[in-house]
């Protein structure tokens, strides 16, 4: 393709109130040698994503999960996201046998090691905006459960 070549990108992510956005900027690097000076240098275009609304034919369902198991290669992080509901005499009596209880995963997520600072940043700005907003209602500040 005449024109196309490498592409580089930097993504930062930015929490808003009506969700997450992500920032992004590419860059096209021209693989075409041109006479003058300007060939060499990046083009670089700014724009925002947004998530796209839900349509009739395309909902996107929510899901519930109040649990979430992390894992990681040296390429990407896992987020497992499981709900744990209160458990009855049986599953009690076989969490105390083998030490382990069994919750069904929801969902998995896998995302490039690159994008989870900004998620973690993202994450902590909503939470302080989420303290703050209702400090009144008595969430335990305490230590995180894991």
């Amino acid at each position: 393709m005449p024109g196309a070549g490498p592409r580089t990108r930097a993504v930062e992510v930015a929490s808003s109130h009506f969700g997450y956005i992500r920032r992004a900027t590419y860059r096209q690097l021209s693989t075409q040698r041109e006479h003058t000076v300007m060939a060499d240098q990046p083009k670089q275009i700014n724009f925002t994503i947004v998530p796209a609304e839900d349509s009739d034919a395309w909902p996107t369902p929510r899901i519930y999960a109040n649990f979430c198991s992390i894992a990681h290669t040296p390429f990407d992080f896992t987020l497992t996201f499981c709900e744990v509901m209160p458990l009855s005499e049986k599953e009690i009596k076989a969490a105390e046998a083998d030490h382990i209880v069994r919750a069904p995963v929801k969902t998995r997520i896998v995302v490039p090691v690159q994008f989870v600072p900004n998620l973690i940043a993202a994450l902590q700005e909503h939470m302080r905006v989420f303290s703050d907003t209702y400090s009144n209602v008595g969430w335990n500040k305490g230590d995180p459960i894991h």
